[in-house]
């Protein structure tokens, strides 16, 4: 259920937000103001004791977007959550807004994972073989597994690309097996 509503949070902001720089300067805040709710208990405190009365969360609030030149649209964004008692939802709804975002944009992100570090050519090529794949711009995001062997394993939403070692080599042992 709280997938759903931080996914109505994240469309309504979304439908909102005119440009993709807009929209980008908009999530990088956002986020900023979701580190500092994390990292600070105080603010954290603040903003989700239902005990704190909701003038004094908007006002905290105020402080920081002001310092940290949030548009009056985005102040007014987390003024909502405040309302409806959503603040301690910000991570969900920012993911939710991402996901949303970039499925308007036509962009799909590929978490890769790689047997050992990949330069800057070998995930351009990565990227575009999963653009070939997938019909769509790929925004890929990279970590070392040292479990692999060899190669890569690439996700793309729940459709999983297995180029490594072991893949392939459980592949063989399938088609022995048949054989």
């Amino acid at each position: 259920m709280s997938l759903a509503i931080a996914s109505r949070f994240a469309r309504a902001l979304a439908d909102i937000l005119s440009s993709s720089e807009a929209a980008d300067d908009a999530v990088s805040k956002l986020r900023a103001f979701q580190e500092l709710q994390q990292s600070s208990p105080e603010m954290k405190s603040i903003l989700t004791s239902p005990a704190v009365p909701a003038r004094k969360k908007k006002a905290a609030v105020k402080r920081f977007a002001d310092q940290m030149g949030f548009s009056p649209l985005l102040c007014n964004f987390l003024y909502v959550l405040i309302d409806h008692r959503r603040t301690a939802m910000l991570g969900e709804i920012l993911a939710s807004l991402e996901a949303q975002l970039d499925e308007r944009r036509g962009i799909v992100r590929a978490y890769v994972s790689s047997a050992r570090p990949l330069d800057e050519g070998q995930r351009k090529d990565v990227e575009s073989a999963l653009a070939r794949a997938t019909g769509k711009q790929v925004f890929g995001q990279y970590d070392v597994n040292d479990a692999l062997i060899g190669g890569l394993v690439a996700r793309v939403g729940s459709t999983v690309y297995d180029g490594s070692v072991r893949g392939q080599l459980q592949a063989m042992r399938v088609r022995l097996v048949r054989s």
